[in-house]
């Protein structure tokens, strides 16, 4: 679903929750461009990172489903 950018900077002004799982979202990110650098993985991290990626969708679809809310 592609979202105009001037609708996202406005809900991200009106809307608290859309804020913080925005910047989630961002922060998650991150921390995968962190593990995907690795050439490998240990046990743990294999783990996290699929914990995160989990996360990072479920933020996606709450983020989705404010955003439908708003049109």
């Amino acid at each position: 679903m592609i979202i105009e950018e001037n609708v996202i900077e406005k809900v991200k002004k009106e809307n608290e929750e859309f804020r913080k799982l925005f910047k989630e979202h961002q922060d998650l990110e991150k921390r995968l461009e962190e593990f995907n650098r690795k050439r490998f993985l240990d046990s743990d991290e294999e783990i996290e990172k699929k914990r995160i990626q989990k996360v990072k969708l479920y933020g996606k679809d709450r983020m989705a489903a404010i955003l439908r809310n708003y049109k």
